[in-house]
């Protein structure tokens, strides 16, 4: 995916009343204009854009895709997570939320997400909603700020799990789903415990090559 500069957000602001997956198929049609760019998100789904938009670059992490793509993604997660975090709205330097992607490339990945999202959609709804509230929020904030970091990171298999821990956290905070918030953090843990066994393998490994390089 290529990313560059775009015009300034347009009506699309509208499908913020709408459920997720079907604010998002809205954004993809549009056929009025050829790119969008982060900025057009964070208009068009407005009081659910942090969570959505963590969901959104996390969502694609959380799936096969070519190498690279992680180091891409991964910087808006930052700046989003700490956010959440800090308990501040949705805020992006103006260097990223003036990139955008191609409607086409975008479609395509809606396209891949929605249906999964519409079956979650279905379940969640609004139950243990004190973990998904200040100052529990705060918490799932550092969390997914930690995942984050561990998603840039150059680690083998180090992305697609803590991806599916940020996208199960986004899901319960849009929807006020305590169940779906725990869900992510017991996948969080099992993400850290696989990235420090994979770290810690890696080590050894290199420690063992070390030793024998100059026994």
């Amino acid at each position: 995916m290529s990313f560059r500069r775009t015009a300034d957000p347009g009506p699309e602001a509208a499908a913020h009343s709408r459920p997720l997956s079907e604010a998002l198929l809205a954004i993809a049609s549009d056929t009025s204009r050829e790119r969008i760019a982060v900025a057009d998100l964070l208009v068009a789904l407005q009081d659910r854009a942090l969570a959505a938009l963590l969901l959104l670059f996390a969502f694609p992490n959380a799936i096969p895709v070519p190498p690279g793509t992680s180091a891409i993604l991964g910087a808006p997660l930052l700046f989003l997570s700490a956010q959440l975090a800090l308990g501040r709205g949705p805020w992006l330097p103006r260097f990223i939320g003036r990139r955008s992607i191609a409607r086409t490339s975008f479609a395509a990945v809606v396209a891949r997400a929605v249906p999964w999202l519409a079956r979650a959609e279905r379940s969640l709804r609004p139950r243990l909603t004190r973990w998904t509230r200040p100052p529990a929020e705060h918490l799932i904030g550092l969390v997914c700020l930690f995942l984050a970091i561990v998603l840039v990171l150059p680690v083998p298999l180090g992305n697609m799990l803590p991806a599916l821990a940020i996208c199960l956290f986004s899901l319960g905070i849009l929807e006020g789903d305590g169940v779906w918030v725990l869900a992510g953090a017991a996948v969080s843990l099992v993400a850290t415990a696989l990235v420090a066994g994979v770290l810690f393998g890696l080590a050894r490994a290199g420690f063992y090559l070390f030793s024998g390089l100059f026994a």
